[in-house]
């Protein structure tokens, strides 16, 4: 178990496996706790480690979260990659971590060797989202899979955690935030956009939004799982991991 220094708070951090470090980033409201069962398709190849950000998981909690979440938690990967003193490090996010994960290589191509982007919306937050969010939200937590979901992942405190996310993306909607702080275009690190089709959590036009978005990085590819739901790295999980693998060692 470790921590590092992030401000005044400690975020929490772990570490399994040898091999090229890959950083494995949560969505809004998870923590590093849902990539645990998917380490073994990992740990032979990769020096993977998982980081629970700031507020969520094993890290100490927070006031409120940013309406700029995603920038933020960039910021948090960046001092985490200077912590960890190892060179160059790749970076998979999934859902609200492929935001992070986008915007920390933006912000500094020097610290990251490649990045993978699953099973996220892309460059815009959909028209219904708040209404949608304070949809699922409400529905979730009256599911009891979803609750047992949030506390393993978060601990007893699980609902104020999670009230506080919908607040912060609630508040990122009305105030129209760039979801990037800076141009695609701009994109020095590969990336690999990954998602499924039957995957009801991202947009529908999905597999359009990401051939978009490739076209406008430098050097980017796409996977499309042609099953399986939220997210693609769990729902299609081997292949998700050949796929990485190959994406990260030999392309």
């Amino acid at each position: 178990m470790s921590f590092f220094k992030y401000g005044d708070k400690s975020i929490f951090y772990k570490e399994c496996g040898t091999g090229e470090p890959l950083v494995f980033l949560h969505g809004n409201t998870a923590s590093s706790k849902m990539f645990e069962p998917l380490m073994p398709l990992y740990e032979e190849n990769f020096r993977c480690i998982l980081i629970d950000f700031l507020g969520n998981g094993q890290s100490d909690r927070v006031e409120h979260f940013s309406s700029d979440v995603w920038y933020d938690e960039a910021l948090q990967i960046i001092a985490l990659t200077e912590h960890l003193q190892c060179g160059k490090v790749s970076l998979i996010g999934t859902s609200g971590g492929s935001w992070a994960a986008i915007n920390a290589a933006l912000e500094r191509p020097d610290l990251f060797y490649k990045v993978i982007a699953d099973s996220f919306d892309g460059r815009t937050l959909n028209s219904n989202f708040s209404d949608n969010l304070l949809s699922e939200r409400k529905t979730a937590k009256a599911n009891l899979q979803s609750r047992q979901f949030y506390e393993w992942c978060q601990g007893t405190d699980w609902e104020k955690v999670v009230d506080l996310d919908t607040e912060a993306l609630l508040n990122c909607a009305k105030e129209k935030r760039p979801l990037f702080h800076k141009p695609l275009e701009e994109m020095k690190v590969p990336v690999l956009f990954m998602g499924g089709k039957e995957d009801e959590m991202c947009r529908k036009n999905l597999e359009q939004e990401y051939k978009e978005m490739a076209a406008i990085i430098p050097s980017a590819t796409i996977q499309i799982f042609e099953h399986g739901g939220h997210p693609a790295i769990a729902s299609n999980a081997e292949q998700a991991a050949k796929r990485i693998y190959n994406f990260i060692l030999t392309e």
